[in-house]
């Protein structure tokens, strides 16, 4: 096995072993949301931090639940880690939240994996899916994945200057997962969002063919000063150069 899949089979085992806590959490825990989200937090969180550190000891880590340990510029190995995405979704008892776990080398994606353990499903890198071609007419429009929550005013702009629909849903590993599974063409965020929360997306998207990048094409980075991704772009590279266009095209006015 080589480094590469070792790292991407330790990333998918972490998230099958933390969505199973997680399982088991909806089914014990508090009945309150947001006491249910506290609750599930720490403990994916605590089995993340311990296997990681017990199984990468000399590898940094930025983990949503941890206080970032600035030393991570320094390390060529960055693991980046969202125990539960989507909390909201996963208090209120829905499918969509998931699990993100992947590495960066020398500030780029290499390895990862999200798992929605709601569907008893994990995309790693070691393992990609083979890709299902965008939809177009006359199938229909393209799909475009956007939070529930906070969907960005780029993205409908784009869905009316190209004739798609907009798909919401919670959970940045989710809405990658769609893309995978077929069920949405296009994942569009724009707005902060954290390097663990783009992460294991952008390793599972980009192992399986997918391109991914910031809304004007550049390549995401990561362990940077401030672990910020402010925007995302995550499509089959069919349709790559028109989402380009047309975005560039909205935001020149």
């Amino acid at each position: 096995m080589s480094p590469s899949d070792a790292d991407a089979d330790l990333a998918r085992r972490l998230a099958i072993e933390a969505g199973q806590l997680l399982m088991e959490l909806h089914r014990s825990g508090p009945a309150d949301a947001k006491a249910l989200g506290d609750v599930a937090d720490k403990a994916s969180n605590d089995l993340l931090m311990t296997a990681l550190r017990r199984e990468r000891p000399d590898d940094a880590i930025l983990s949503e639940e941890e206080a970032d340990d600035r030393s991570r510029l320094g390390a060529r190995r960055v693991w980046l880690v969202d125990p539960l995405d989507g909390t909201r979704e996963y208090g209120e008892r829905r499918h969509d939240w998931a699990v993100h776990v992947a590495l960066s080398i020398d500030g780029r994606i290499a390895d990862g994996a999200v798992a929605q353990p709601a569907l008893g499903q994990c995309f790693c890198t070691a393992h990609p899916p083979a890709l299902l071609l965008p939809q177009r007419p006359p199938q229909g429009p393209l799909r475009i994945a956007v939070s529930r929550s906070r969907p960005a005013s780029i993205a409908t702009k784009l869905a009316d200057a190209i004739g798609a629909v907009l798909v919401p849903m919670g959970s940045a590993g989710v809405k990658t997962l769609a893309v995978l599974r077929g069920e949405a063409d296009v994942y569009l965020h724009q707005g902060d969002m954290y390097e663990w929360d783009s992460g294991a997306p952008a390793a599972v998207a980009q192992a399986a063919g997918l391109t991914v990048s910031h809304l004007d094409g550049r390549p995401l980075l990561f362990n940077q000063a401030r672990p910020i991704t402010p925007d995302v772009l995550i499509c089959h590279r069919s349709v790559q150069a028109e989402l380009l266009a047309a975005v560039a095209r909205l935001q020149r006015g």
